[in-house]
């Protein structure tokens, strides 16, 4: 019996192959996939992992003989699945383990027009399927299997990115792409064909052995080779994606990176003007300047918690025209509340093609406090070390709390969000200030008492 506790996360599938999952088990979640979604018809797509391919059309065999029709689109980045899922009306999975290792694979599921499947929304439902499947034998074939049909969407995907941003007026740009042997390789030559770009191409031989580095840009060590390059060729930007390419992470014209949150106010402020008094998500740990920016420009910010399917469900109850993320995932109404790496950092282009000045001049005004970025503690006991942070701050003077998502502590100069990993014995802690030399000192006091 396999355990799908190990490898049906909150918002995913994601486990080693083939020790962890494989394709019998691919065959079963498909199977259970149309069955939770009551489909006739869905779209699977994969990333260019090497067990990608096979997972895949595993998984389309156990959806067609529970009667759906299944759309195959192929090699495709995540945010080019949730484009077909929207275009189509469609339920859709997409096979990727996005940044994680070569040996790691995954599901990431969605309901017609990219509504996320997570855990209280028809996850748990297949999971127990499945175990019941595994347990006790394939489910029952339809009395009418469903067919098995191929589908390249890469220019529909790019030709509807490019209605979404006006592009017409930027300037001539020298910009270097890191796609990290992730599916960036795939999407970027096409979305950008015919823009006024120099387009320098890392890393674009799609390899899901990472043999150059992991396709996680979150992880400072993987920018590395994006910023030597921009710095050799005076190139205008740097981009880099991960491996299935739905985030995306800028670095300004010196090399260095740009604060995903400086983005979300960048990109925040664009679609407020076209869209006025609009709603825009921000979660817990992004930058004080993004529900600011947000404000200044006429718009309502909404603070929610860290995760997709928050963000999404939010976007969805708010009627939200935009939402991001601190880690790079950006939210747009206009393609159906799903991220989109690719769309905003098409949002990044025509705003500095737009203008004369480099990017760091650009993105100087959202950019308007110092932060740590998220440090990683490994503790025995969550919940204890929570309660000594709490106990700590509780009753300061001048100091407030909430519990949106895990700990955040904020007086006017400062905060600090402290909140457990849900999948490894982790507290994540995020501070922001004025100066820098307030956000280090309150990251020195909250780890003497984490790391205690």
């Amino acid at each position: 019996m396999p355990d799908l506790s190990q490898i049906v996360k909150a918002y995913d599938v994601r486990g080693v192959v083939p020790d962890q999952w494989d394709e019998s088990l691919a065959e079963l979640f498909g199977a259970a996939f149309a069955r939770v979604t009551e489909a006739r018809a869905i779209v699977v797509g994969h990333d260019m992992r090497p067990s990608s391919p096979g997972l895949s059309r595993a998984f389309a065999r156990g959806a067609a003989a529970a009667g759906a029709d299944v759309t195959e689109i192929g090699l495709c980045s995540t945010d080019q699945l949730y484009f077909a899922s929207g275009q189509l009306d469609l339920p859709g999975a997409m096979f990727t383990a996005s940044h994680n290792p070569a040996q790691y694979n995954g599901i990431k599921m969605c309901r017609a027009g990219a509504a996320p499947v997570g855990q209280d929304t028809g996850l748990t439902e297949i999971r127990e399927l499945v175990e019941g499947w595994a347990e006790s034998g394939a489910p029952e074939p339809a009395a009418t299997p469903g067919t098995l049909t191929q589908r390249d969407v890469l220019a529909d995907y790019a030709a509807h990115l490019r209605t979404l941003v006006d592009l017409s007026a930027i300037r001539p740009l020298k910009v270097v792409v890191d796609a990290g042997n992730g599916m960036g390789g795939h999407t970027v030559p096409t979305v950008f064909e015919g823009l006024p770009l120099e387009l320098d191409a890392l890393y674009f031989e799609l390899d899901g052995t990472f043999p150059n580095h992991e396709a996680n840009p979150l992880d400072p060590k993987n920018l590395v080779d994006l910023q030597a390059r921009v710095r050799e060729t005076g190139a205008d930007i740097g981009l880099a994606f991960d491996g299935d390419a739905d985030r995306c992470f800028v670095v300004d014209e010196r090399g260095e990176p740009v604060s995903p949150s400086a983005i979300t106010a960048l990109v925040a402020a664009r679609e407020l003007a076209k869209h006025p008094g609009g709603t825009v998500i921000h979660n817990c740990i992004t930058s004080w300047s993004v529900p600011e920016v947000v404000r200044e420009q006429g718009g309502s910010p909404v603070r929610t918690r860290v995760g997709h399917s928050f963000i999404k469900a939010e976007m969805a109850r708010t009627g939200a025209i935009f939402g991001g993320e601190h880690s790079a995932h950006y939210y747009f109404r206009d393609f159906w509340n799903a991220d989109t790496g690719m769309l905003a950092a098409l949002h990044v282009l025509a705003a500095l093609g737009g203008q004369d000045g480099p990017l760091s001049e650009l993105v100087d005004q959202y950019d308007r406090y110092a932060g740590s970025g998220e440090i990683n503690s490994t503790v025995a006991d969550q919940a204890d070390r929570m309660a000594a942070v709490r106990a700590d701050y509780a009753g300061r003077e001048g100091v407030e709390t909430d519990d949106l998502d895990g700990l955040t502590v904020a007086t006017a100069d400062w905060w600090f969000n402290l909140r457990p990993s849900n999948t490894e014995p982790l507290l994540r802690l995020n501070v922001e200030a004025r100066d820098a030399e307030t956000v280090a000192r309150i990251r020195d006091e909250v780890l003497a008492i984490v790391r205690a």
